[in-house]
């Protein structure tokens, strides 16, 4: 196996085992990074001089007994919304065009602490305000959307141009990547891990997590970025833990809820399919099946848009109105719609939110986890502005995609996406696993045993790497 293609637990084994030097294992992703760009587009910025310093350090560190932990000299790429020193941070936009910061993000400071290498910045949708990510290209098919709006990290950790990256999830933009990019996407627990330093695009549903290649590796992520943080007012003050699962299969006394409205309805028969065998692997590895009902659903979206939409106008007020023509068009139009949101809409939105949190906290009194699809359909054409389903209902993209993401953004929950295989066209479909808050211990226990039960994936293959019979057929519905 190629450098490039370790997780972060084996190649931190590697390193730790001097089977490997960091150096060697970045000239590796750096390699691949140059051969992949110019079909994926995922990076925005490579840092690779600045990489192959931190490298020769971490070389140099581990040499002399300096050992900083399962991440040191580990390649990771940085969403295009996270500040780091030194290192433009534009947000994928021109409005931000040479922006750099003066210091570390926390989430990056914390990073290099732990000894990781930064390969550099990736794309995100413009100010992640966006599901598709136009500028990257699916790493399974360049003619489909990556998704976002941290479709450079997930399209980077799915080719190999990076071992982890990080992403941040709104209404889904880690778990949508992950999904369609066909690695793993943690969205922690609101205010787990902090924000100070990460470009907003709204307060109180922003997330910052990893994406990965295994579940195994989001825990070893996760791990380092968790923690208090008196910069972000929502950051959580809770004890450290140790979310690396066990090597156990067996899933004996947990209760996993599968939803029987919503999270089925309206999804590509492909994708139920895969999930529904996903969820009976759970139960054959022990698991309860339980029937749940999702509550509230006919006020999911009209929540999310009715919190989002005015808390991100309020960040951009003031360059919308003096540089209005740099942002792209599709994004100039959400923002310039919230300075239309009635004040109404968002406190009905706010008090929404609070009785949706209590109800799915009910819920989840009742089960350990709730398993069901990530997003409804595989990755779209690019281009593509609506599927439309079998009873004939039109659906824009974006919509799809955030649709069943959502609720664990409004409610603050834990949610945590793994791949369990692909439709007939060859694109990847995701299962999505959502506890209750601060339980992200028993959705990686559990996301890591059914793993465990799955033959070994390899990496994507990307743009002219792929079979031909990958190409064929069209996603359905259409």
């Amino acid at each position: 196996m190629r450098p490039y293609e370790l997780s972060v637990a084996a190649a931190g084994r590697e390193i730790r085992a001097r089977r490997l030097s960091p150096v060697e294992l970045v000239d590796s992703v750096l390699d691949r990074i140059d051969r992949t760009e110019p079909r994926l587009g995922a990076y925005v910025t490579v840092t690779a001089a600045r990489a192959r310093q931190s490298a020769r350090q971490a070389e140099r560190d581990i040499a002399a007994g300096r050992h900083t932990g399962p991440l040191q000299g580990i390649p990771m790429g940085l969403k295009d919304l996270i500040d780091t020193a030194g290192v433009a941070t534009t947000a994928s936009s021109r409005v931000r065009a040479g922006h750099q910061a003066g210091t570390d993000s926390t989430v990056a400071s914390r990073l290099g602490a732990a000894g990781a290498v930064l390969l550099g910045k990736t794309h995100t949708h413009e100010f992640a305000y966006g599901l598709t990510t136009p500028q990257t290209k699916n790493a399974w098919d360049a003619e489909r959307v990556a998704g976002g709006s941290s479709g450079g990290s997930a399209v980077a950790v799915a080719a190999g141009a990076a071992t982890f990256a990080l992403g941040t999830d709104t209404g889904g933009s880690i778990r949508v990547p992950a999904a369609l990019n066909g690695v793993v996407g943690l969205k922690p627990t609101y205010g787990l891990v902090p924000r100070h330093g990460v470009t907003p695009l709204s307060w109180s549903l922003d997330h910052v997590g990893p994406l990965t290649r295994t579940v195994e590796d989001a825990a070893l992520v996760l791990a380092a970025l968790a923690g208090y943080d008196h910069r972000d007012p929502a950051s959580l003050s809770v004890p450290a833990a140790d979310y690396r699962p066990t090597s156990a299969e067996d899933l004996g006394g947990l209760r996993v809820g599968v939803p029987g409205n919503y999270y089925f309805d309206h999804v590509d028969a492909e994708v139920e399919s895969a999930v529904r065998l996903a969820v009976e692997r759970l139960e054959s590895l022990g698991a309860e099946l339980v029937d749940v009902e999702i509550p509230m659903t006919r006020y999911i979206q009209a929540t999310q848009w009715g919190l989002m939409v005015p808390e991100a106008t309020a960040y951009h007020q003031q360059t919308l109105r003096s540089v209005p023509e740099l942002y792209a068009p599709d994004v100039r139009i959400l923002l310039e719609a919230g300075e239309l949101m009635p004040a109404g809409d968002h406190l009905r939105a706010q008090r929404a939110r609070t009785l949706m949190r209590q109800a799915w906290l009910g819920v989840l009194d009742t089960v350990d986890v709730i398993a069901a699809p990530t997003v409804p359909a595989t990755a779209a054409r690019a281009g593509r502005s609506t599927i439309t389903w079998p009873d004939g209902t039109v659906e824009s993209v974006s919509d799809s995609y955030v649709r069943l993401s959502a609720p664990a953004n409004i409610t603050g929950i834990p949610s945590l996406t793994v791949p369990v295989g692909h439709d007939s066209a060859g694109l990847p479909i995701g299962m999505q696993l959502m506890g209750r808050p601060l339980g992200e211990a028993v959705l990686l226990r559990t996301g890591h045993a059914y793993e465990l039960s799955e033959p070994a994936r390899g990496l994507a293959p990307v743009a002219s790497e792929r079979q031909a019979p990958r190409r064929a057929g069209e996603l359905r519905p259409n």
